[in-house]
């Protein structure tokens, strides 16, 4: 199995290695390069849906996407889609998946199905290294703050998506959530510190209210992505994705006007986060 760096401080290409058979060691020394890159990818893979479900409960638990389309023979699996005719993508935006959850989805298995000609790369972008280049101050006007998180504002009947051309693909408007964790959390496995803020989903500061909350929240959300802590990946045919979503946050490029895009996703099961 070979690791490389995509880029300086977030990413990594794992070759030598082929996922639907993958499991003991192996699949330990992959857990370890996302935990610690924040994203790998997987390139020329036979990757079938029944392998993709296989490979993520040998992972370990999978968690139900609530709002995407699901597969129909194959629930487990989330159809991430935007069609030639439609405008809005899904995940268009800078965020990190499910921090509007009480326990967090560890990260997700994307799979490349269709896709367009060119464009539709996907960015991410280490949380890690994004609190590690905050200055000392700021490390200490954080350090004990807990944020409140939701995604009502983009999956309700009247949010964000519902107002756009791809809303009518997504289910679950009338779920409500809410969430409040630290805004630095320490990594499950590695201990690593966390910038755990996100500009689609946190809402404010616990104690303080929106507008209170925006100047210091977006002097955060601007730290957080600096050029060598961020990268970029050019799907390909047979090319899988996993990345760790308390590590990371990523965005969908959306700049394939007229072509379709199909990806297919599980959420992993994560666990509590603590300060």
């Amino acid at each position: 199995m070979k690791l490389t760096p995509m880029a300086p401080r977030c990413g990594v290409e794992i070759s030598g290695v082929t996922l639907a058979q993958a499991e003991g060691d192996t699949l330990d020394s992959i857990r370890q390069a996302i935990w610690e890159h924040g994203v790998a990818v997987f390139r020329d893979q036979d990757f079938s849906p029944d392998d993709h479900i296989a490979f993520a409960r040998r992972w370990g638990g999978i968690d139900v996407n609530n709002y995407f389309p699901l597969h129909g023979e194959q629930p487990e699996i989330a159809i991430v889609k935007k069609e030639a005719d439609e405008s809005t993508n899904i995940g268009g935006a800078w965020h990190t998946d499910h921090s509007y959850d009480q326990v967090p989805a560890m990260g997700s298995i994307l799979v490349a199905r269709d896709l367009p000609p060119q464009g539709g790369d996907t960015e991410w972008a280490h949380m890690g290294a994004a609190y590690d280049a905050l200055p000392q101050d700021l490390k200490d006007e954080i350090e004990e703050l807990e944020a409140f998180h939701t995604a009502d504002h983009v999956y309700k009947a009247d949010g964000i998506y519902a107002k756009t051309d791809m809303g009518k693909n997504l289910r679950g408007q009338d779920l409500k959530t809410g969430a409040v964790h630290p805004v630095v959390v320490r990594h499950p496995q590695t201990g690593r510190k966390l910038l755990y803020v996100n500009g689609s989903f946190t809402i404010n500061f616990v104690g303080r209210t929106r507008e209170e909350s925006l100047p210091l929240l977006q002097r955060l959300l601007d730290a957080a992505l600096t050029g060598d802590n961020q990268c970029r990946l050019q799907w390909r045919p047979g090319t899988v994705a996993i990345w760790d979503n308390r590590t990371t946050w990523h965005n969908a490029l959306n700049d394939y006007q007229g072509h379709r895009r199909e990806m297919h996703r599980i959420t992993l099961s994560g666990e509590p986060l603590a300060a």
